[in-house]
Order: C-alpha cells, then sequence, then structure tokens
C-alpha cells in the first residue's frame, strides 16, 4: 500500500514539475515586416505622415505599444523603402488588429490624404509584407539600449535564405543552439530573430541588430568572428544559407524605437 501511495505521490509531483514547465515557456511571438516601396519625396512625406499621425497611433490604442520605422541609410532612387515593425502575441492578431484599426474614426480621419488617395496620385508603388515567426530562443522581441540620437543609430536587418526548407531549418537551429547566445554575450542588442513564414522569399529568416553608429557596429562584428569560428566549421551546419541580404536602416524619428 505504501508503495503505491508513493507512485501517486511521485506521478502527482512529476505532473506538477511538467505543467510548471510548460507554462513557463514563452510562447513565441509573430512579426510582420510591412515595406511601403516608392519613388518621390512627396510619395515619403505622404507616407510618413500617414505612419505617424494615424497607423502608429492606431496600433497603439489596439494594444501594440513597440513599432518600429525604419529607413535605408544608403538611398536608392529607383525604389525607395520605408520597413514597418509590428510586434503581435498571436497570428490571428493581425487580422483582428487590421479589422479594429479599419473602423477607427481618427485613424480615418488623420490618415484621409493617404487612404483616400486618387489613382493617378497613389502614396506608393506596393506594399510588400513578411510573416515571421520569433525563434524559441528568443521567443519575444526586445527593444534595443542605445545612448546616441535616433540619426546616428545603425539597425541591421539581415535574411539569411537557404537552398531547401530542411537547411533553412538547419541554419534556425544553428541560431537557437549558439548564434543567439553569442550575439547576446557580446550585446548585440537584437531586437528578434524570426522564421520567414509567409513573404516572396523563402525559405528564409531575418533578424535584426542595432548599434549606437557605425563605429559601435564594425567593432560588435569584428568580436563576432572568433567566437562564429568556434561553430561554424561543425559538419552539421555546412551549406545552411545560399544567399545573405544586408541591409543598413536608421528608424525614423517617429519610430517607437
Amino acid at each position: 500500500m505504501k508503495s503505491f501511495l508513493k507512485r501517486i505521490l511521485f506521478s502527482t509531483v512529476a505532473f506538477i514539475a511538467l505543467s510548471a514547465h510548460v507554462y513557463a515557456v514563452k510562447q513565441s511571438f509573430y512579426y510582420q515586416i510591412k515595406v511601403y516601396h516608392f519613388k518621390t519625396d512627396q510619395q515619403e512625406k505622404v507616407i510618413d505622415e500617414y505612419l505617424k499621425t494615424a497607423f502608429l497611433p492606431a496600433l497603439h490604442t489596439k494594444g501594440i505599444k513597440d513599432i518600429g520605422v525604419f529607413k535605408p541609410i544608403a538611398k536608392d532612387t529607383s525604389d525607395r523603402l520605408i520597413y514597418v515593425f509590428i510586434p503581435l502575441k498571436k497570428l490571428t492578431d493581425l487580422d483582428r488588429i487590421n479589422t479594429a484599426v479599419g473602423k477607427d474614426k481618427a485613424f480615418a480621419e488623420k490618415g484621409s490624404p493617404y487612404l483616400n488617395a486618387s489613382y493617378n496620385e497613389p502614396p506608393y508603388t506596393r506594399i510588400e509584407s513578411i510573416i515571421l515567426k520569433a525563434f524559441a530562443s528568443m521567443p519575444e522581441y526586445s527593444l534595443p539600449k542605445l545612448t546616441t540620437p535616433k540619426n546616428e543609430r545603425v539597425y541591421e536587418l539581415r535574411s539569411y535564405e537557404a537552398a531547401t526548407e530542411n537547411l533553412s531549418r538547419n541554419k534556425i537551429e544553428m541560431f537557437n543552439d549558439y548564434e543567439v547566445a553569442i550575439f547576446s554575450k557580446l550585446n548585440f542588442n537584437a531586437v528578434f530573430y524570426g522564421q520567414v513564414i509567409s513573404g516572396g522569399k523563402m525559405p528564409n529568416l531575418m533578424y535584426l541588430t542595432t548599434f549606437n553608429n557605425k563605429v559601435d557596429r564594425d567593432s560588435h562584428w569584428a568580436a563576432f568572428g572568433p567566437e562564429y569560428k568556434k561553430i561554424s566549421g561543425l559538419p552539421q551546419y555546412q551549406h545552411n544559407v545560399s544567399k545573405n541580404v544586408t541591409l543598413f536602416l536608421y528608424p525614423a524619428d517617429y519610430s517607437d524605437f
């Protein structure tokens, strides 16, 4: 009888411990990156005003408090870009928030020049949307701890494409097992790491690291090299990136971070 009770007690304790572990694991965030493509200064002005006075305030009222708006440091006159980073606790929040914002009277009023633009004077050429799921090693985004003015900062958005889905998952495992820890150890001020689950370039992962300025950025990457060399040659992580795209951005003055 005592043996039976011990087994029952052990099973109960094990169940409680397992339940506590399950609830302790953070649910991964989802991220949307909206990319506005445009050509003229006037279009940029309309997009900026819309984001600043209508879109960001509307998202704030719906519980999305940390929205990043970034522009490339190097200007491309043929295809100019604005990146908007939107964190979501659940994937279904994307539809919920878009629906709620569409019913917001203040949003409709403030955003009127953008929302009601004519067909022959559009505020952009196209809008691109990328949906990502946060890595297990960093399931929630983090705001950068920087000391310089926004116009001096360098935000580095990297995209790692892979030849196959399996190789992309392998690269994500490499991040989860080693690389995120290295970035954290060296204080890269990463905002997020995410797997692209919907977008024009897949299979793919993206992440955003942030620095006070260009010198700060270069010194961090110089320190990263020796640490990365310890794992880059491991046989299980070979050929898992087929294309690396690096973009240098700075935050708009109205960006939340």
